[in-house]
């Protein structure tokens, strides 16, 4: 079995999203070795029905768990978070960290007391999201927002694809039509591929709209629970790091990201089953 400093940070999602926290993770503790799972036979699980995912996820982190012992397991998705996290922790005897909507960082930033919400399909509708209003944003607005069809977009641009403000306008359009758009002052990300189209979808927004999303504080959280450990939080070897990525999908499909996990140090791939 690998030692505590040398066992990886696995990162989960349907697709390329979860690329966004790894990211942040990364530049947190660029020393330990990632491994990316991209369920691509799972996805999008922004459209799944919460029996679906639940009856999926437990199984999958646990052969991965299995077969890779990493030391922390992020499910990097809003949608797959917000409706498995408990089933997983159940299933798993690995440290989880989930991904939510950074609706509390949001409610501390807020002026004007409207917030948008921008999730998938499955993730907006979630009662873990109106309980996280609630707590933490009893006296705002929140405008909701079904960006589902924004998924595709943020994975075409991965691959190198500019996306047509116009299409990303269309998707848009019913939030932009609330009689409360114009004065929303901070815009929260509830899906890890919309970070990807951070620029283009500041665009569209209210002057001095903010975009916030939860990868900066789940880098955190990760970080505590390596320091609460006593894993290492430094090395020497930290630029001969190389990370993993793994595929439910065909591995041909993902010839057209090469360059963007090349930039990331995914330089292994493979399939997995």
């Amino acid at each position: 079995m690998k030692s505590e400093a040398a066992r990886p940070l696995l990162f989960l999602d349907s697709g390329i999203g979860g690329l966004t926290i790894a990211d942040e993770a990364r530049q947190a503790l660029p020393y330990h070795q990632q491994i990316y799972v991209a369920d691509y036979a799972g996805y999008p699980y922004g459209t799944k029905s919460e029996s679906e995912i639940v009856a999926h996820l437990p199984i999958l982190l646990g052969k991965l768990a299995e077969r890779y012992n990493p030391f922390i397991i992020t499910i990097a998705c809003n949608t797959a978070s917000t409706i498995a996290l408990d089933a997983v922790r159940q299933m798993v005897d690995i440290p989880i960290v989930g991904t939510v909507p950074a609706i509390k960082p949001a409610a501390q930033m807020t002026r004007t007391n409207i917030i948008g919400v921008l999730g998938t399909r499955a993730t907006i509708r979630q009662p873990y999201v109106a309980n996280l209003a609630s707590q933490f944003a009893p006296n705002a607005h929140i405008i909701h927002h079904d960006g589902s069809d924004l998924v595709p977009f943020a994975e075409a641009k991965l691959r190198g694809q500019k996306p047509d403000i116009e299409d990303l306008r269309r998707v848009l359009s019913p939030m932009m039509q609330s009689p409360h758009f114009s004065d929303m002052d901070v815009l929260v990300l509830s899906c890890t591929h919309f970070p990807l189209l951070h620029e283009e979808l500041a665009a569209l927004l209210p002057k001095g709209c903010q975009l916030i999303d939860g990868a900066k504080g789940i880098a955190r959280r990760i970080t505590t629970l390596l320091e609460r450990s006593g894993a290492r939080i430094k090395a020497d070897n930290e630029k001969n790091v190389q990370h993993q990525f793994l595929t439910t999908g065909k591995l041909s499909a993902l010839c057209d990201y090469s360059l963007a996990l090349r930039s990331r140090g995914f330089v292994h791939h493979e399939h997995f089953a």
